[in-house]
């Protein structure tokens, strides 16, 4: 079969060779993940945020996503990052086959364990529920808890296996195709909200969180057959890799299971407080991550390759992730202060200036003035847990998140039960953690490897946090003059243009100061725009036709 060039998709199995590359891959889906993640917001309280009874319902649903996404991120994600990567890159430097093997073996155990694991949830459920909530959660609202976490279980089950996928595409520097899963995975919730409300109501988005699952797992599939996984039903725990794959989980199941406490720790105070808190903090929060997944996370993933095969040579490896932490300040920064300055019209356009009530609006905007400001922390934060692991160093990590979490359960219990704060309290709680996060990682790397933190590495970020004050102040300004004299913001097209007008004076600022800083970030953005610029001349221009290979097992070159 010919297809024009432009319509092939041999682009999505194409390898990145760079971080930066692998990043921007991973970036520009991040992008179209987290607008089909807002959509889906929009959608949902669009849907089910028209009634006091169907506002309880939809915090219900947000809150039933904790255990099985714990369950996930403890037993999964444990292993994916406690050094499934660099072990299968090692593996498969030598040996491909062992290194698809070893992977096979693991995801046999995980998936054994996952499966009993979640079991014992979906009948304890109900008693879970009890115990993780607060006293203003109501009655109704556990029964949907207990039923959205039972169906999504399911979903979790196929998670386990998708996301072994996306590690071995990784490792083959394959970005794009598990760039894109999240994104159909968001496509699945809508639809199943869509479809299915008038038969399940706020169930029918639980049915759409395993059909995303399902086109999460199966769009990775066929790359993953293509460049050589095979299925083997095998449990050898004396295969290369697995004892050490397993050795090295401990350490870093116990750091999310930190993180995971904090979750739930969070969702038990703001189920206590009451007022739909958990609902509110979560949109804000949701808000907060968009700029960490799209800078923090791509740069983080995209290294993480690139440092394991630089761990042995610690001058490349140092070089590498100090140009890495510059990147994401340079773009997380920006992002943060547009975040800041524009909170109530991003949280009025995001989410549905008609379907929030203005106190709720209010109170999402409030919690975002803490969450903003530790963008920038939490996104470097994402890029040094990956350092640690390309070093093969899982204990670290979970050293600075016990001391981390510790400090901000008893700050934020001391705040809620004793001081009767509010959701905003939590709020600065959160973005202090993130900073005494920041700075612990930063302390321990310089001891494991001298050098990161020098007078080059302290002016280079201050010059970045230079440039992001002064577009904060020339942002601010503009807005309030354009939003109290010229736009009629009860307009969802004037709300539209004044945030699209005053975000280009403050991206505009921020470059023109960080010209006049020479941030050297600058002309790496300049390349990736040229580059990018290229392609696409290239993409659209007159070329021959290509035959598609239908052979599945194609090797990739």
């Amino acid at each position: 079969m010919r297809l024009p060039k432009i319509l092939s998709t041999r682009w999505l199995e194409k390898q990145q060779t760079t971080i930066l590359s692998a990043a921007l891959v991973i970036t520009t889906a991040n992008i179209l993940s987290s607008l089909a993640g807002l959509v889906r917001e929009r959608v949902l309280i669009s849907a089910f945020f028209q009634t006091p009874k169907t506002q309880l319902e939809l915090e219900a649903f947000q809150l039933a996503f904790q255990i099985p996404d714990a369950l996930f991120q403890l037993i999964v994600l444990g292993a994916l990052s406690a050094a499934f990567i660099p072990i299968f890159i090692r593996l498969k430097k030598k040996n491909p086959r062992d290194a698809f093997k070893m992977s096979s073996i693991v995801i046999n155990w995980l998936l054994l364990i996952f499966i009993a694991v979640s079991a014992l949830i979906f009948i304890w459920a109900r008693p879970i529920t009890l115990w993780r909530t607060g006293d203003s959660f109501t009655a109704d609202q556990i029964n949907v808890v207990v039923t959205a976490t039972r169906i999504m279980l399911f979903a979790q089950v196929l998670f386990a296996i998708s996301n072994f996928f996306s590690g071995i595409l990784q490792s083959y520097r394959r970005f794009i195709i598990p760039a894109i899963a999240p994104i159909l995975y968001n496509f699945g919730i809508i639809f199943g909200a869509l479809t299915l409300k008038d038969t399940f109501g706020i169930q029918a988005a639980s049915v759409g969180v395993v059909i995303g699952a399902l086109l999460h797992m199966l769009v990775q599939l066929p790359l993953v057959l293509k460049l050589g996984f095979r299925w083997q039903p095998s449990l050898n725990l004396k295969f290369k890799g697995v004892k050490e794959l397993f050795r090295l989980m401990p350490p870093r199941v116990l750091s999310y299971a930190l993180s995971e406490f904090q979750k739930l720790i969070l969702g038990f105070f703001t189920t206590s407080i009451g007022g739909l808190s958990f609902f509110s903090i979560r949109l804000a929060m949701k808000l907060m991550v968009i700029p960490i997944r799209l800078f923090g996370v791509p740069i983080g993933q995209a290294s993480l390759s690139f440092l394991a095969h630089e761990s042995d040579q610690r001058q490349r490896f140092r070089q590498t992730l100090t140009q890495s932490i510059h990147q994401v300040s340079f773009l997380a920064i920006p992002a943060a202060v547009l975040l800041l300055i524009l909170r109530v019209p991003i949280v009025r356009l995001v989410f549905g200036a008609k379907s929030l009530p203005w106190s709720t609006t209010l109170l999402i905007s409030k919690a975002i003035v803490f969450l903003a400001l530790s963008v920038s922390a939490q996104a470097v934060v994402q890029l040094l847990v990956r350092a640690f692991h390309a070093l093969e160093d899982t204990k670290t990590p979970f050293i600075i998140t016990a001391i981390t979490v510790s400090i901000w359960s008893l700050i934020s219990a001391i705040g809620v039960f004793y001081l009767h704060q509010s959701t905003v309290f939590l709020a600065g709680t959160i973005a202090l953690a993130a900073f005494l996060e920041l700075g612990l990682f930063m302390l321990f790397l310089e001891k494991k490897i001298r050098g990161v933190i020098n007078f080059n590495f302290i002016w280079h970020q201050l010059k970045i946090v230079v440039a992001g004050f002064f577009m904060a102040v020339f942002l601010y300004l503009p807005f309030k003059i354009l939003d109290e004299l010229v736009f009629d913001t009860s307009k969802t097209i004037e709300l539209v243009a004044l945030t699209i007008v005053t975000s280009t004076i403050g991206g505009l600022v921020y470059l023109y100061f960080s010209f006049l800083l020479e941030v050297p970030e600058l002309k790496l953005l300049q390349k990736v725009v040229e580059r990018l610029r290229m392609k696409h001349q290239k993409l659209f221009s007159p070329s021959p036709e290509v035959v598609v290979e239908t052979t599945s097992d194609e090797t990739l070159s």
